[in-house]
């Protein structure tokens, strides 16, 4: 992988774009506006899809002899295909705080087949027994995760069999990229500069995070799964008003999944990387 982001650099990524933006094109056009082998551009294409989320392809006539694949920019407004998408959508856009939009109203329009929720109770999630199956959630990965976070706090959750931590430093030593949404601010600086710690530890560039204050706090795995997370402060019982209901909400739909894909990358692309965040945050700090 490093390898091949040494041979893919900002000039042909810009190459690629411009020339797919004008219309869709097929792998054999573009290896041929490149000059390179369509095996090197259908690499080229994996890896600018999973880092920049710019890009689609389709296949059709997947496995023929005549099997054509399509490359074509990915759409970055409308793209919702309902009109409850669209109604979710702009929430999302202008969403600040976890208040703003509760993950049950992504969760409520999904089909039965492809949806599943449990509830926790606890103090945090690791209190409430979450950790073990949230741990399955990140270890499925083969490709990438990518995070809608708040402060990046539930890279600390440990128990005595789970720590997320140690999971997220294995999927980067397998070569897992992890893209993240959150609020770089002094709040959650110290957590955010762990987790990127973990590029130079290993001397990779698999971490990427953003800067960008959203409602929502979710996981999505590859194009298998999304996971959510809602909360509440009150309890069945008043003895135990210091505890929290968690509610944790997993969604295998596709459309969903892409619906959902495509608007971390419209706000990714467009936000302000943490370095940059970070350096200006440390200049205050000293």
């Amino acid at each position: 992988m490093i390898i091949l982001k040494v041979m893919l650099d900002n000039k042909t990524i810009q190459k690629i774009k411009d020339f797919v933006s004008k219309k869709p094109r097929s792998i054999n056009e573009v290896a041929k506006h490149l000059d390179k082998s369509w095996r090197t551009v259908d690499r080229y294409l994996e890896e600018i899809k999973k880092e920049y989320g710019i890009i689609e392809t389709r296949t059709f006539r997947g496995g023929t002899r005549g099997a054509l694949k399509l490359v074509y920019m990915t759409p970055t407004e409308n793209f919702s295909g309902t009109i409850y998408q669209e109604e979710l959508e702009k929430r999302i856009y202008k969403g600040r705080y976890k208040t703003d939009i509760s993950s049950f109203d992504i969760y409520q329009f999904v089909e039965s087949k492809d949806k599943k929720v449990w509830t926790k109770k606890g103090l945090d999630e690791s209190d409430a027994g979450r950790l073990i199956e949230f741990a399955k959630v990140l270890e499925n990965a083969t490709k990438q995760i990518l995070f809608f976070s708040g402060n990046l706090s539930f890279i600390n959750f440990k128990d005595k069999t789970t720590n997320i931590f140690e999971i997220l430093e294995t999927l980067v030593k397998n070569g897992i990229s992890i893209k993240v949404l959150c609020n770089v601010d002094f709040h959650g600086l110290k957590n955010i500069k762990k987790l990127l710690a973990l590029n130079y530890k290993y001397g990779v560039s698999l971490i990427e995070i953003k800067h960008r204050e959203q409602p929502l706090r979710a996981t999505i795995v590859d194009d298998k799964l999304i996971n959510l997370k809602d909360f509440r402060d009150k309890t069945l019982r008043k003895k135990e008003f210091k505890e929290k209901l968690f509610i944790f909400y997993e969604i295998s739909n596709k459309d969903w999944i892409k619906w959902l894909t495509r608007i971390f990358w419209s706000i990714f692309n467009k936000s302000i990387s943490a370095e940059k965040r970070i350096e200006e945050l440390d200049k205050i700090l000293i």
